[in-house]
């Protein structure tokens, strides 16, 4: 298996575990979701988890897996806000918990990274 798979299973493994998470734990992503945005937070936790069951798919598929990767980077920059939220709502909480939540913030950046480079790699051995 070229190391190019490796990277897109793996990728395609973390997105996966997440989407599951949010139909095993809705309650934990519930609590995150941007107050501003219209809707229930639930229903925002369910469309952000098939979003991440659908990268995962797509990421997992060599055919698809160069939009997949702009699909994995672009949902991990529309999540930001999510994480954000966390941080702010969280202010009060144990100092473990709060660094938790900052922590994901920068968490962000090597993942869009690696959406980005699924799909470049995918792109270099000529998948859509």
């Amino acid at each position: 298996m070229a190391r190019s798979d490796i990277t897109a299973l793996g990728l395609a493994g973390v997105l996966g575990f997440a989407g599951v998470a949010h139909f095993v734990r809705p309650e934990f992503f519930d609590e995150i979701v941007p107050h501003a945005l219209p809707a229930s937070p639930r229903t925002w936790t369910y469309v952000s988890g098939v979003a991440e069951l659908a990268c995962a798919a797509v990421v997992a598929m060599p055919s698809t897996r160069r939009w997949g990767g702009i699909a994995a980077a672009v949902l991990f920059v529309s999540v930001f806000p999510a994480n954000v939220q966390m941080a702010v709502d969280w202010r009060t909480r144990p100092a473990s918990e709060q660094a938790a939540a900052y922590a994901r913030l920068p968490l962000q950046i090597p993942l869009v990274l690696w959406g980005l480079k699924v799909s470049k790699d995918a792109r270099a051995t000529g998948s859509k």
